[in-house]
């Protein structure tokens, strides 16, 4: 049986590849010569058959939503809520994160119920296990790969693999001074596993044995950036650098069985340097799709993060990040709830957007937006924005339904003034001219 980027070879158009086709405006011809060259992947395991969406260069940039349950934290029925709502605003995957209470049973509740492209990171699962017999550094290898295999089983579309975290690169770690080391949850895990048992990490050594689980199983790999930054200091140093040219082998090695992958990128990085930072992963791993988390470009925003990330990833997605994880107000503080899932989606969307406007993607809607509001047309504008409940909210505050205007201007309203002028100008035939470009 082929894999979807096997089939893509072969030109075979599926269901899938003409819906995604049609909703992102680009030809199955493009749609599949992306997939079949790897700049394009299609997260999909049959296991879950989520929602046909495909991430990579010349589409839309799409955003994941990181849920899961903690120590702390184990509720399932809060996570159901917070996959609600991160669907509900748009999220284009979800990942589940959960170290907390029953792990397999939430993860296998959430995929039933997800009807987009949803991630893990197995290790999470796997490091925990071994942690509460003994230590982390005592899991096995097999441990490492029945873990994959398991969430594979369920239906993982993708799934985080720190393939890229090798005796190598952690020789780097103590050479470059960081301020903050390993701050990647799986990368940590790995980090010491390595230095514990002075062996090289399964996953890179045999990574072959990874591409057999995702050929079989047809799930995507997301090559994850073990040695991300944690603070805008640590940016673009040796450690990162050295992960990303390990990444960039893996991914050719990738593509030559015919499994799809992405690679996953920083982190905390200063404004100044995310350009570069896109271009490298761009060069370095042959026009893989890049997975950004953010980036943050200041550190000093707890409670503000998912503002922090935005920024971050407008630029990022103009310079050509195809993926953009949200980061919630609760970055660095605690669990996010449903309203921090919200907020970091809707951070993010606006992030994406921004993006693809400067792509020249989806221009329309800003338009139509722009035309709603010369017309005081607000049950347009609220049908265009990105959070219509929360514009309803503010535009009700000290004023009615019936009026349309609002309690920022009142009678003095720019548009009103303007608009009623120009038309008395226009019917006295004194030269002025009414404007017709936005009607």
């Amino acid at each position: 049986m082929c894999t979807i980027m096997e089939d893509a070879r072969r030109g075979a158009i599926d269901r899938r590849i003409q819906k995604i086709a049609e909703r992102e405006g680009v030809t199955e011809r493009f749609l599949n010569d992306g997939i079949a060259a790897g700049r394009i992947v299609m997260p999909c395991n049959p296991n879950h058959d989520p929602l046909p969406a495909a991430i990579g260069t010349g589409l839309s940039v799409k955003i994941n939503a990181n849920i899961g349950t903690s120590r702390d934290l184990p509720d399932e029925e809060k996570e159901i809520r917070k996959l609600d709502m991160a669907v509900k605003y748009g999220a284009d995957a979800v990942m589940d994160l959960s170290t907390g209470g029953d792990i397999d049973a939430i993860r296998r509740r959430l995929l039933k119920r997800c009807p987009v492209m949803m991630g893990s990171v197995p290790l999470y699962e796997t490091g925990l296990t071994a942690a509460r017999k003994n230590a982390v550094v005592e899991m096995t290898e097999d441990d490492i790969f029945n873990g994959i295999e398991k969430h594979a089983k369920d239906g993982m579309d993708f799934m985080t693999v720190h393939c890229g975290i090798t005796k190598e690169t952690v020789r780097w770690l103590s050479k470059c001074g960081r301020l903050m080391d390993v701050v990647s949850r799986g990368g940590s895990f790995l980090t010491a596993w390595i230095l514990h048992n002075e062996e090289e990490n399964p996953l890179y050594k045999d990574f072959g044995a990874l591409l057999d689980l995702a050929k079989k199983y047809e799930f995507t790999l997301s090559l994850g950036d073990g040695f991300r930054p944690g603070c805008i200091s640590d940016a673009t140093d040796q450690a990162q650098v050295s992960e990303l040219l390990t990444l960039g082998h893996l991914v050719d090695r990738a593509r030559a069985a015919g499994v799809q992958s992405m690679v996953e990128g920083p982190g905390h990085v200063p404004i100044e340097q995310i350009p570069a930072n896109m271009q490298l992963e761009k060069s370095l791993c042959h026009g893989a799709p890049f997975y950004v988390l953010g980036p943050l470009v200041t550190d000093i925003a707890p409670g503000y993060d998912h503002i922090t990330g935005a920024i971050g990833g407008a630029i990022a997605a103009q310079y050509g990040a195809d993926f953009l994880c949200y980061v919630t107000p609760a970055e660095h503080l605690s669990l996010p709830d449903e309203n921090d899932v919200r907020e970091g989606v809707i951070a993010s969307k606006i992030a994406a957007h921004v993006g693809d406007l400067s792509h020249g993607r989806d221009r329309e809607r800003d338009d139509r937006m722009a035309k709603a509001r010369k017309s005081l047309d607000w049950p347009t504008m609220f049908d265009v924005c990105i959070d219509p409940e929360k514009a309803k909210r503010y535009r009700s505050r000290g004023c009615t339904e019936e009026k349309d205007g609002c309690s920022m201007c009142g009678d003095v309203c720019a548009i009103k003034i303007v608009g009623q002028y120009l038309i008395r100008a226009d019917r006295s035939g004194n030269g002025l001219q009414k404007r017709d470009d936005l009607n």
